[in-house]
């Protein structure tokens, strides 16, 4: 009989246990499985292979695959310290993931994802646009040179109809008397490009826009339609929706609602946000402080769009909030709107219904990545923060190692003791000695695998403090062993002099018994 390493290997697949089953509950098993393992059995063989890459399927595997909120920290922290752009995943735990995103760069800024993809804008001439479970990653040439902050005036969307992922961007006007420099207040093109296609196209907009709109209010893709905010001066808000479709590359205008909003007295000018909630056009809005335009007063408004036909909006959430948050909100999941505050933490605010009611938590986040190429970490305005990360790390190292040695002489004091309790003749003592003894061994936390790297600002600000609370409380555990190992040597010295005090007695009666019976026989 043929092992089954000289069998052929068509001889091996068609023997494949799992291959005999229909091919309906072949593709529903890996229906199941992460698009890691996908990948893995894609060369295993011809059948696996074309089901998986069948695009009805991929379209299938995406539609059941959990939906996650994705968290870009940028290259600036809020406090203005430089710090590698990272990002984090709240899984559907709704809490950080450790998943590691080694697509983005130190240097990167995102400007859009979708089903897993991400469009990345890079220092460079090209744009990258990184598969986020693959780890693959497409470089494409950008429509214009390099502009200060036009990071911000890229989006990445997809249409569900045509299956199309397109990048959009929109281009400022060109200056007067000029061939080269660009408007960085209005645009009348936005440039699109279709992955598949080999070039950009420019689609005139109804009107010249205004990019500060964009700059400062968001854009989002839904359904297939990008929407951001424009200027409308004679509305209530001066503010309007633009809508875009992917599809036919058409402009639409959706208004506002007609609400006239009460400000607060004292208040600064009011700013708008444009966001997607539940598949749907939202709306943000709230004051800003007059001296400090970044902080926000008052309430934070949400507005729904019920219904586009009949641009009929609804009030869905109206926040009360501290003004310490930094305006937006940054991202709204599973009915929580999650902030970045001043102290670099992220907060959130959970969303208790129709009432408006909120209940605020903060996020305890942490990321573990693999390093990165050496290239980009090697650039000398990372030094510092390289040097920083190495001295927690040496920290943490020499914490362990401490809790390991303190832990290794509790057990060999233990041991001492333990052998010295047959010395001990009064049970009562030597029980209770003994329950002592129990004490002297500290109960640790696991000692955790780190991971290579902790790179967002967020993460490394709980690290410090977890570094911090595990030290203090290893300092009073061992504490509070070392005064329960000098109480136990009390107490063992105590017992051995009575019973020493005690036998010396016994031994001076006896003798004396001895004497008056000589004395008797005499």
């Amino acid at each position: 009989m043929a092992s089954e390493e000289t069998k052929p290997k068509k001889q091996r697949d068609e023997e494949c246990i799992i291959n005999g089953l229909p091919g309906e509950l072949i593709e529903r098993i890996f229906l199941k499985l992460p698009v890691s393992t996908l990948l893995r059995c894609t060369g295993v063989c011809e059948q696996w292979h074309k089901i998986i890459r069948d695009p009805q399927f991929v379209t299938s595997h995406l539609q059941d695959a959990p939906q996650c909120a994705f968290l870009f920290f940028p290259q600036e922290s809020v406090s203005g310290e430089p710090h590698p752009a990272d990002a984090i995943l709240i899984d559907e735990a709704l809490s950080p993931s450790t998943y590691a995103v080694p697509v983005i760069g130190p240097d990167d800024f995102l400007c859009g994802s979708c089903n897993g993809l991400l469009v990345l804008y890079t220092k460079s001439s090209t744009l990258k646009v990184a598969n986020f479970a693959t780890g693959e990653c497409l470089h494409l040439e950008k429509p214009v040179k390099n502009l200060r902050g036009d990071h911000l005036f890229y989006n990445f969307g997809f249409h569900p109809l045509t299956k199309e992922y397109k990048i959009t961007h929109f281009l400022g006007d060109l200056v007067v008397g000029s061939t080269r420099s660009h408007n960085n207040s209005k645009f009348s093109v936005i440039q699109v490009y279709t992955l598949g296609d080999e070039k950009w196209r420019d689609i005139k907009t109804p009107e010249a826009l205004s990019l500060n709109c964009v700059k400062n209010s968001g854009a989002v893709n839904i359904d297939g339609t990008m929407c951001w905010l424009i200027e409308d001066m004679v509305a209530n808000w001066q503010h309007a929706v633009m809508t875009f479709d992917l599809n036919e590359e058409s402009f639409a205008r959706i208004q506002l609602p007609a609400t006239v909003h009460e400000d607060c007295a004292g208040g600064g000018p009011r700013r708008h946000w444009i966001r997607e909630i539940d598949r749907k056009i939202c709306i943000a809005t709230a004051q800003a402080c007059p001296s400090l335009p970044r902080r926000l007063v008052g309430t934070l408004q949400i507005w729904e769009l019920e219904n586009k036909t009949e641009q009929r909006w609804s009030l869905k959430y109206n926040i009360q909030y501290s003004p310490d948050y930094i305006p937006g909100p940054n991202l709204v999941h599973r009915n929580k709107i999650i902030l970045q505050r001043r102290d670099s933490n992220l907060y959130s605010y959970e969303l208790l219904g129709e009432n408006f009611n909120t209940k605020l938590y903060v996020y305890k986040t942490a990321i573990a990545r693999r390093p990165k190429q050496r290239e980009g970490w090697e650039l000398k305005k990372w030094e510092a923060w390289e040097h920083q990360l190495s001295d927690y790390e040496k920290l943490w190292t020499r914490l362990h190692e401490e809790e390991h040695e303190g832990i290794a002489l509790a057990e060999h004091s233990s041991i001492s003791f333990n052998g010295l309790l047959p010395r001990i003749l009064d049970d009562a003592i030597r029980q209770d000695i003994g329950m002592k003894i129990n004490q002297i061994c500290p109960s640790l936390p696991d000692q955790q695998p780190r991971p290579l790297r902790r790179l967002n600002c967020v993460a490394q600000k709980q690290d410090r403090e977890n570094l911090s609370a595990r030290l203090e409380n290893y300092s009073s555990i061992m504490k509070a062993s070392r005064e329960a190992s000098k109480s136990i040597m009390s107490m063992i010295l105590s017992a051995v002099e009575n019973q020493r005090g005690a036998s010396g007695s016994n031994a001076g009666i006896s003798s004396q018994n001895r004497s008056e019976g000589d004395d008797v026989k005499v």
